[in-house]
């Protein structure tokens, strides 16, 4: 009898201080990363050089959060969270999580779902915004963990993006009207919301990658649909390297605001359903900082979806329609 498994798709993260170098050399060893010609003859070497000389300083921005990632136990929680909303529609499927850069890793994935006689994947990226380096890379990944497994009976059916879905939508107004509670209401009409996304690379726009086009119509969507009557700006942070990045970043979105006299804003980071590295440290702490030092008087972070119920519903949806044989 057939059986499917859904799998969530997520980055991952390091769950110890230690884990932090390896886990940027598994990053820096991405070949949807590392891209340039001839990458193949040094990417490795390449990667052990920038993950040794990169650890020191990103160890420290984890222990800012505490000593390890919360990307795991986070998206186990979404996992459960889909499992009980996926049964309460009478489909009683496992829900398994497959990390891009730490365990547990596909090939983990893809050879305990082959031992339980599972023949058929409902892939669900925990991106909603399609790129080449996010979804792209986890679903090269599971290409190759097939593969390298001679698993060719496993089928697969992906989720390629949801960045407009209605649910996924209504999970960031709540999540934004809950943030915009911690101001009084007096005080409310004189806030900011800013939008803030993990950058990319401008190369990977020029080569046709939907991500920032998705990243401005779900902002869009949210304005529309959440009535804050507030003023909005969307920025870009995490740039890498010297290459041009999407514009404009997180801290010079902060920067110029407090120059212009804003005292009070929100920062939604709208491309994460977890919390990273990129909130708890980036956002809630380092530009939390700059902001205070620019002016600003009242600083809010909005959290990540993680299991709020529109965005477990939006999981669910798209999981039947997958399971249905329909697009999604």
């Amino acid at each position: 009898m057939a059986r499917t498994a859904v799998v969530l798709l997520q980055l991952g993260g390091p769950d110890t201080l230690d884990a932090v170098e390896p886990f940027l050399y598994n990053l820096f060893c991405d070949p949807d990363i590392i891209d340039v010609p001839g990458a193949f003859f040094f990417r490795k070497p390449l990667a052990r050089l920038i993950s040794r000389k990169r650890s020191p300083a990103v160890r420290e921005l984890y222990k800012s959060i505490g000593g390890r990632s919360p990307i795991l136990p986070q998206t186990q929680m979404q996992a459960d969270a889909l499992k009980k909303k996926l049964a309460s529609q009478g489909v009683n499927i496992p829900v398994h999580i497959a990390m891009r850069y730490w365990h547990p890793m596909t090939d983990e994935v893809v050879r305990d779902l082959v031992q339980s006689d599972v023949d058929r994947a409902i892939l669900v990226p925990l991106y909603p915004h399609f790129s080449s380096a996010t979804t792209g890379s986890s679903v090269n990944e599971w290409k190759r963990a097939l593969y390298r497994l001679g698993t060719a009976s496993l089928r697969y059916d992906l989720v390629r993006d949801y960045h407009d879905h209605p649910l996924f939508i209504d999970a960031w107004v709540a999540r934004i009207h809950e943030t915009l509670g911690r101001f009084s209401p007096e005080e409310r009409a004189g806030v900011t919301i800013v939008f803030s996304a993990h950058g990319t690379p401008m190369k990977l726009v020029r080569q046709g990658d939907p991500y920032s086009h998705q990243i401005r119509k779900t902002v869009e969507l949210v304005v529309e649909r959440g009535r804050f009557g507030l003023p909005h700006t969307l920025c870009f942070q995490s740039k890498v390297g010297p290459q041009r990045w999407l514009e404009p970043s997180l801290i010079d979105a902060i920067v110029r605001l407090g120059t212009e006299g804003v005292k009070r804003m929100v920062v939604v980071p709208i491309a994460f359903v977890t919390e990273h590295i990129e909130t708890l440290s980036e956002i809630n702490i380092e530009a939390r900082h700059l902001a205070a030092s620019s002016g600003v008087r009242q600083y809010e972070m909005t959290k990540a979806l993680l299991s709020q119920d529109s965005y477990i519903s939006c999981l669910a949806e798209l999981t039947m329609q997958r399971l249905n044989g329909a697009s999604a």
